[in-house]
């Protein structure tokens, strides 16, 4: 067996229920490393172009990064990829927990399910045994009602499940694990669901070789050592309050949209603002939360006897501000009750109060009244009525059933200039973070192959971490000196943040971790897979993995050159932008195609017959 992976795929027919085990080639994971990177591999190359996402015949899988399922810090992320329903591009998200390391724990790198039932399965591979079982009795269940039951028939597991929203064909639903870890953009949920599949529930008792375990516990020891003596900074603050640390930093800042992106700080005044401060959550806290592999903890368990919320996961940042900041409510129960929701339901929590925002802003205008809304009052931070509205989304109930698949979609369905108030890319919702504020970002809310995510490589707002000086983040790695000016160093910086990003969410790293402390990247490959990889290397893999799911999104005919974001979203030119960073990666500037020798100098040669 090869050092830090495993070397098989598991393949799952809905159709005729059956598995079937594929070996993979070494060359595979050193061109392709693990998570969207051999997804991208895999599916491009099984999945037939411009077929429905929602069809049998779509694809889609859970694949853990090559170093999860190892002790190295931070390294517990998977992704979930296929192709969004959403958008009809190129669908990924991102989650954590401990799911992503019990796949390996099952023998295996990726679990790709095809295919589709008539009746709802769910997925059970305990102890090596692998069964596709009736869901009936699970169907209608929240994904915690679902966990519960699956722990209690097979003991101690790790489960990932659909709620509602992904039963309903939701297309801003997602896929939850430890009952509120959400791969929640690109409308997987919905995937899941059309499939018929309620649920994988996985047990394994394989261990990943590592190369050299004396090395890795020491990296891993002495890394670790650096995060918990830290004092102040990053590394405290995510300690302490996780991700809404930013809850009103990053508003002051200008970086949080408000009032549906159209707002200003006037109309979320501070004596607002801070009713929804991390330290204020933080006094619900009853313990720290983490995933695999992780030494900060940045989750929490709330209990919130105010909403009779017993146990509860803490919201992360964006769902504060999507159903804080960009609906003007300043009630954090509302908010604790809506992420409630949102996670038991399976629904995007991004794609949820974006949409909210864009139907209270409708209302508004006079484009909803009373008669279309089932009789709630749709105004900015009407707590009341933002939980009403939710409930209905999650249940496809009435006004609900209009929302439940995105702004986009509803404005087409309501038309009367209610698209000017749907603010997204190619359907998903933006990331609650502003292109006015991280500029970069404009680009790659329009033009990533997953557009509309604040998660992609965006040169800005990764230069807020330690990448900005030499050998600050990675070894032998620095931004050029001057890449905040518009121009070729920053074009430059845009393609080595482009790989690095690729490689860093394939190896199954949290994206965290870049803002913190030197990460001893090239010391944890070669201690866990034993390879002598290079930097260098390492941002060629990302390149590749990138322009291979640009390619994905290319081939299933979407023009992403001609994609437009609002321009309350945006403030310079994004286009102009992108062009400069094409350029750079080897892409036509005018349509956004790799060129053919790109293609080839990268071993992408499968892709010039589809492309040209």
């Amino acid at each position: 067996m090869p050092n830090g992976y495993l070397g098989k795929i598991l393949w799952i027919n809905l159709s005729n229920d059956s598995f079937e085990e594929e070996e993979l080639k070494d060359e595979v994971y050193r061109q392709y490393l693990g998570g969207y990177g051999l997804a991208a591999k895999l599916l491009y190359q099984n999945m037939p172009a411009n077929i429905g996402a929602l069809s049998s015949d779509s694809l889609f899988g859970f694949f853990p990064g090559l170093l999860t399922g190892t002790v190295a810090p931070f390294s517990g992320r998977f992704m979930v990829a296929g192709k969004s329903p959403l958008t009809g591009t190129w669908g990924d998200s991102n989650c954590g927990g401990y799911f992503g390391p019990e796949i390996k724990k099952c023998g295996y790198d990726a679990i790709l399910i095809k295919g589709m039932s008539n009746s709802p399965k769910y997925i059970s591979i305990i102890d090596g045994e692998k069964q596709i079982l009736d869901a009936s009795e699970f169907w209608g269940l929240d994904v915690v009602q679902t966990e519960e039951k699956l722990t209690e028939m097979y003991g101690k597991v790790q489960v990932a499940s659909i709620g509602q929203s992904g039963e309903k064909l939701s297309l801003i639903s997602g896929i939850v694990n430890d009952k509120a870890r959400i791969a929640g953009r690109s409308g997987l949920g919905a995937v899941m669901g059309s499939k018929k599949l309620k649920a994988i529930v996985l047990r394994g008792n394989q261990s990943v070789n590592i190369s050299d375990k004396k090395e890795l516990l020491e990296h891993t020891k002495l890394y670790n050592e650096g995060i918990r003596n830290a004092t102040g900074g990053a590394i405290e603050a995510y300690k302490s309050m996780g991700t809404t640390f930013g809850n009103t930093i990053s508003f002051q800042i200008g970086d949080t949209p408000c009032k549906n992106w159209g707002g200003s700080r006037d109309d979320f005044p501070d004596e607002k603002l801070n009713k929804l401060a991390g330290t204020e959550i933080l006094k619900f806290k009853q313990k720290s939360y983490g995933c695999f592999s992780c030494p900060v903890q940045c989750g929490a368990i709330l209990k919130v006897p105010e909403v009779g919320l017993e146990e509860t996961h803490r919201p992360e940042y964006e769902t504060c501000a999507s159903f804080g900041h960009l609906l003007l409510n300043d009630d954090l129960m509302t908010i604790f009750t809506a992420n409630d929701l949102c996670n038991r339901a399976g629904l995007d929590t991004i794609s949820a109060g974006a949409t909210i925002a864009f139907a209270i802003e409708c209302f508004e205008n006079g484009i909803l009244g009373l008669d279309d809304t089932d009789g709630i009052e749709l105004t900015w931070g009407n707590s009341k009525a933002i939980l009403e509205i939710l409930k209905k989304i999650i249940n496809r109930e009435g006004i609900g059933d209009l929302l439940a698949d995105g702004s986009k979609i509803a404005s087409e369905k309501i038309g009367k200039g209610s698209e000017v108030y749907a603010i997204h890319a190619l359907g998903q919702e933006l990331g609650m973070h502003s292109a006015k504020y991280y500029k970069s970002m404009g680009a790659s809310f329009a033009f990533d192959p997953t557009p509309g995510r604040h998660t992609s490589a965006t040169l800005d707002m990764l230069a807020m971490g330690p990448i900005i000086k030499p050998d600050g983040l990675f070894e032998g790695i620095a931004l050029p000196r001057k890449f905040k000016r518009a121009g070729e160093e920053r074009s430059e910086a845009e393609k080595l943040v482009a790989g690095l990003w690729q490689s860093f969410n394939s190896l199954g790293l949290c994206e965290f971790s870049a803002f913190f402390q030197q990460y001893p990247l090239k010391k944890l490959i070669k201690a866990i897979v034993g390879w002598d990889i290079s930097m260098e290397e390492i941002i060629k893999i990302g390149l590749r993995i990138q322009t291979l799911r640009q390619a994905f999104t290319l081939r299933e005919g979407v023009d992403i050159i001609k994609n437009n974001i609002s321009d309350r979203a945006v403030s310079i030119d994004y286009l102009e932008d992108y062009k400069g960073y094409c350029e750079k990666m080897g892409w036509n500037p005018d349509n956004g195609y790799p060129l053919k020798e790109t293609l080839e100098e990268l071993n992408l040669n499968f892709v010039i017959n589809d492309l040209y």
